[in-house]
């Protein structure tokens, strides 16, 4: 079904936003010391690859998806796609100390050591991870909400719809006013 074409553009575009953020911080930061070790601008690793560079690329792919979108499915496709990136932003990062082998006694996880202290590495797992994971979950989730069908967020005891195989209650006598026609029942006596 055909909507609006700015139906998703606003949380789009700030999808679209975050994830560039998301993307290019890690290689970046290191300009400013924020982000994570190794503390080298432009400095490719595996887990960087897995931790950034995948989920801001959904996020970014889903926030032109959502942009563009005049159709419910490629709507409702970026949305998700963007949670997706969204969601993985939010977990990675705690996921990834399966896979990492820290020495004893040591808590890392594998997108490296904070390069500030204490107050700076909360400040750069919030802006990094875990605060742009969730503001991408949000907004995704928001534009998913916009493009699905309102019949399908019908309220408990409202009329059934076509989906159950009953039909609305009808109203009688009444046709809807367009060009100046009236309800049927007083456009008789008008002209009498």
């Amino acid at each position: 079904m055909r909507l609006a074409r700015t139906t998703g553009t606003g949380a789009g575009l700030l999808v679209l936003i975050l994830g560039l953020w998301a993307g290019f911080i890690p290689f970046v930061g290191p300009y400013f010391h924020y982000g994570f070790g190794p503390d080298a601008t432009w400095h490719y690793t595996v887990q960087r690859l897995w931790l950034d560079i995948l989920p801001a690329a959904a996020a970014v792919l889903g926030g032109l998806m959502l942009i563009g979108s005049g159709r419910r499915a490629s709507g409702t496709l970026g949305g998700w796609l963007a949670l997706c990136g969204g969601v993985w932003l939010l977990v990675g990062p705690s996921f990834s100390m399966l896979w990492q082998h820290p020495p004893a006694g040591v808590l890392q996880s594998g997108i490296g050591v904070p390069l500030g202290g204490h107050d700076r590495a909360a400040a750069e797992m919030i802006g990094a991870f875990y605060g742009v994971g969730a503001l991408i979950t949000m907004l995704s989730a928001f534009a998913i909400g916009r493009f699905t069908p309102a019949r399908l967020v019908a309220a408990p005891g409202a009329p059934a719809t076509e989906e159950s195989g009953e039909a609305p209650p009808r109203r009688r006598g009444l046709i809807r006013r367009r060009r100046g026609t009236v309800p049927s029942e007083r456009a008789g006596a008008r002209h009498l």
